[in-house]
């Protein structure tokens, strides 16, 4: 019974970043995504990207530091999150070269995989990786 009740919805994936409108700008530009919302104090943005949202806030912020931890961001490009953004297209060539055109950095070019699915890798302007990929076969 309980678990009928409790059905949860993907909701968000909130990304920490350095600059709130810098990233929702960049997203927008490099991967194609519609500016929802971007509130005044740019403290807070998100894009359309279907039924879950992508949103973005600052790497540090008193309302969530005191009670969560400060979120520790990667020192350098050897390094990556624990946690990794793919973003699927048809032509992932295509999305691949309108991401670096943009300001993303190249990591690594699309190639396909042994799982059925082109991947190529990018890192954004806070040095997230970000995967572009094909919807796996």
């Amino acid at each position: 019974m309980a678990s009928s009740i409790i059905k949860p919805a993907y909701a968000y994936t909130v990304v920490y970043v350095r600059d709130v409108a810098k990233s929702v700008e960049f997203y927008s530009r490099a991967f194609g995504y519609n500016v929802r919302r971007l509130d005044e104090s740019h403290r807070w943005g998100e894009l359309e990207s279907g039924q879950t949202t992508i949103a973005f806030t600052p790497l540090h912020q008193h309302e969530t530091d005191d009670l969560t931890g400060k979120v520790q961001s990667t020192c350098s490009d050897r390094e990556r999150a624990p946690l990794e953004v793919c973003f699927c297209y048809f032509d992932v060539d295509a999305a691949f070269e309108r991401a670096v055109e943009n300001g993303a950095v190249a990591v690594s070019e699309p190639e396909d995989k042994e799982w059925g699915q082109k991947v190529g890798y990018v890192r954004d302007i806070d040095g997230i990786v970000v995967r572009i990929g094909s919807h796996v076969k």
